[in-house]
């Protein structure tokens, strides 16, 4: 049977998210956006409501949940703002989820309570000033020294990089095997921002996603006590490949709310605004293009969802939420631009939220995997070039 009922839990999720951003953040969100001010009372008050410890299980400081309730909460929080959901991916989908699936107990105890509670917000840094879709292609090096690993190098556009107590750091501990563009020579690292050595920087000029802190991570001999390397010694490939298939999903369903955000406007605007003796939704090209939004919203939702609902049941659904992700973001890019257009001149200024979303969905396209990479992955998948084997560790069916 194939029920899409939300159980009252999850409605409960999505409500919550949802009576939290449009009550206390949509209000000073243009403010924010203008000034790229990021405003650290919002990870207080997510951790009080518990969102950052969305579907980490109670035993881990979380607040339970399962990863549809995860998904409902990123597009709620995405229909006020993108940067407020870039939170839920980066601490949850992308580190805290990492950490309960590949770490120890004793690394879960010391980093993943505290960010379950939310007294401690987290993040994931692989991309480099020279690497980004190909992945082996950073140059940060791990070093063993005794008790430790020396890590050397730099992280660009880390979201949260300025203000994240932990990160995720992928480095190359074989130097041989990087020669040979190995990828079993990468390793993961859990690393503080405490730690001698580290370095942060906000990134300026950003197009869109202004009020969220996008920034870069310098490391220069930085000691990591041995029980910091998350997995094994080899892992790192494997375990960032599959910490992004939790981030794309919560980047799938973020920008689902992010075209359900763009259709409201549109519907709100056309019903309001008259042309040639008529409201605009009467013409048939502003019909077409709100058209659009709508159905793309349906479908955004249903990749998403069925992603939900294989991580639900403990199934790897690489393939489903690389679809999500791809379709969601394209939809979301489409849909800007289309309430852009329907809003005529007024959707090119700041007086509307239009033109915010048209600056915030183009980061999605890109990140976590470009537009062009999931097209890449999705054709192979058909062909059968790409077969996904199962994993060491998997993610954990919520409790």
């Amino acid at each position: 049977m194939v029920d899409f009922t939300l159980t009252e839990e999850q409605l409960m999720i999505q409500k919550l998210a949802r009576d939290y951003a449009q009550k206390e953040v949509a209000p000073k969100i243009k403010e924010n956006d203008q000034k790229a001010f990021f405003d650290k009372t919002i990870l207080t008050k997510m951790a009080e409501l518990g969102i950052l410890g969305l579907s980490i299980p109670t035993k881990y400081g979380g607040s339970g949940g399962d990863y549809i309730s995860l998904g409902l909460a990123c597009e709620e929080l995405e229909y006020v703002d993108t940067s407020l959901r870039v939170i839920l991916s980066v601490h949850v989908g992308l580190n805290s989820l990492t950490l309960l699936t590949w770490g120890t107990e004793a690394q879960k105890q010391k980093y993943l309570v505290p960010q379950g509670k939310g007294e401690k917000s987290a993040t994931f840094a692989l991309t480099e000033p020279n690497a980004g879709s190909d992945v082996v292609a950073i140059e940060t090096k791990a070093k063993k020294d005794g008790d430790h690993w020396i890590l050397n190098g730099e992280k660009m556009w880390i979201s949260l990089a300025d203000v994240a107590d932990h990160f995720l750091i992928f480095a190359w501990t074989d130097q041989e095997k990087r020669k040979k563009r190995d990828h079993s020579g990468i390793s993961c690292f859990i690393v503080e921002r405490a730690f001698l050595g580290v370095t942060t920087a906000t990134i300026h000029g950003k197009l869109g996603i202004r009020a969220g802190n996008t920034g870069s991570i310098a490391m220069s001999d930085v000691k990591v006590p041995k029980e910091n390397l998350l997995g094994q010694e080899g892992e790192g490939f494997k375990i960032a490949m599959f910490a992004l298939d939790q981030g794309r999903y919560t980047v799938a369903s973020g920008a689902t709310g992010l075209v359900h955000a763009c259709l409201d406007a549109s519907v709100k605007y056309a019903n309001e605004r008259k042309t040639f003796g008529d409201v605009i939704g009467k013409h048939q090209l502003v019909k077409e293009m709100i058209s659009d939004m709508a159905t793309s919203y349906e479908i955004a939702r249903m990749l998403w969802l069925k992603a939900g609902w294989l991580k639900n049941t403990g199934q790897r659904c690489t393939k489903e939420t690389s679809l999500a992700k791809m379709f969601a973001c394209d939809a979301s890019e489409r849909a800007s631009g289309n309430a852009v257009q329907t809003y005529g001149a007024y959707g090119y200024s700041d007086e509307y939220p239009v033109e915010r979303f048209y600056r915030n969905c183009k980061g999605a396209v890109i990140y976590e995997g470009s537009r062009e990479i999931h097209k890449l992955m999705q054709a192979d998948y058909v062909l059968g070039y790409r077969e996904d084997k199962p994993t060491r560790c998997s993610l954990p069916i919520p409790e």
